[in-house]
């Protein structure tokens, strides 16, 4: 069956990530369908050496010129002909390249825009898993989407469950397809129910244990926050042309339930399955078709019961002002994802507490106004000032 198949060429932007290495995996149980083209990380050069020994991708690309003069010298050594590249020109160039199939967008950030914009532009079949790209520069991202002919498939759990509980043909509206409401599951994270008190105490550590997902740093306090619900429920309004108020958060401590969507027959779709990145992503890599993803099938009698609850958006505001910068519309999303980055970058490095990140997005929103942000350049310009922003206000406490 598999051999019928045309190989696919990938490029995998955040290789060394969970999500590129979850990709990796699944990838390699499927030699005959995908080959890599391409690999990238920012600075981790040990774990991409051990990528090239595995994949053998044709280019690789890291952040630094000196890291890649380690990585060049390493893989002469191991007698393997890798081309060696370097920054955000080397990253645009390997996610546009005529000879990929398939771009794997996981870096996380910022960082990850330019690159799965390039994907996109070049018409490929995008597997998105950065989503500040979608919540930084959402009308323009989804305008080149439909503009240049490109897939695009949500790899976040909770998109991709969305997605696979709607009909094919799903532009134009919720409405337009009878549908009510999406359904986005958290699993509350690891401080659901603690007080005030109590959260203003956590430390870096606690707040990257989570309860059923493996994560990088970055991701697990947004988890912890709820920062990365609201992220995520304005990815979700431009994935699936959706209004704010028609997006809900279900706290869902299990994470059985991916996400649903409810409909106006009264009819609510889920998509279940065990935890693990490598379902969504071998979705997004055989779409429309179904492959092994090396996941082990749901058992729903070990799993038992699957409790729901809704969020608390007191203790945890970043989900209320995230849902209130999409509806802000314009700069206020950027304002929001670069406030916030800076915000757990503090946390993380001890210069801010837990209870502070929502504070310091809020500040930071307070402080600028809303403006047009249509294009690339007013994209980054609402950025830089939105983080500039956010280290006075860190300096002036």
């Amino acid at each position: 069956m598999e051999d019928c198949h045309h190989q696919q060429t990938v490029t995998v932007l955040g290789a060394t990530g969970s999500i590129g290495t979850s990709t990796l995996d699944v990838i390699a149980r499927h030699p005959s369908r995908y080959r890599v083209h391409a690999l990238t990380a920012h600075r981790s050069r040990d774990a991409l050496l051990a990528q090239c020994r595995r994949h053998r991708p044709e280019v690789v690309v890291l952040g630094s010129e000196a890291d890649a003069g380690w990585l060049r010298s390493r893989l002469i050594e191991a007698g393997l002909a890798i081309e060696v590249r370097v920054g955000t020109e080397a990253l645009v160039e390997v996610a546009e390249a005529s000879e990929v199939d398939v771009v794997m967008a996981a870096i996380v950030g910022a960082a990850g825009l330019l690159p799965t914009l390039a994907a996109v532009q070049a018409g490929k079949r995008v597997l998105l898993a950065n989503k500040e790209a979608l919540v930084m520069s959402g009308a323009l991202f989804m305008d080149a989407v439909e503009r240049h002919g490109a897939t695009l498939l949500p790899i976040d759990s909770e998109h991709n469950a969305i997605y696979q509980c709607l009909p094919t043909e799903h532009r134009g509206g919720l409405s337009r397809h009878g549908i009510t409401q999406l359904l986005l599951t958290a699993s509350g994270g690891p401080f659901r129910g603690w007080s005030a008190e109590e959260l203003a105490t956590v430390t870096p550590g606690q707040a990257c244990a989570h309860p059923n997902w493996s994560m990088g740093r970055k991701i697990s306090v947004d988890s912890a926050t709820l920062m990365n619900k609201g992220l995520e429920l304005i990815e979700a309004c431009w994935l699936f042309d959706a209004r704010p108020d028609q997006v809900k958060v279900v706290v869902h401590p299990q994470s059985v339930v991916h996400s649903m969507a409810a409909y106006s027959d009264g009819s609510v779709l889920a998509q279940l399955g065990n935890p693990d990145m490598r379902t969504p992503i071998a979705y997004g890599l055989a779409w429309p078709e179904r492959i092994d993803a090396g996941v082990a099938p749901l058992d729903l009698f070990q799993v038992a019961r699957l409790e729901f609850e809704s969020p608390d958006e007191e203790l945890f505001p970043c989900l209320r002002l995230a849902r209130e910068a999409m509806s802000d519309e314009g700069s206020a999303p950027v304002v929001l994802n670069a406030a916030n980055e800076v915000a757990v970058d503090a946390f993380l490095t001890g210069r801010l507490g837990f209870t502070g990140i929502g504070e310091l997005v809020a500040r930071t929103r307070d402080a600028l106004p809303v403006e047009a942000a249509s294009d690339l350049g007013s994209i980054l310009e609402a950025d830089a000032r939105a983080r500039h922003e956010a280290i006075a206000w860190l300096n002036r406490r």
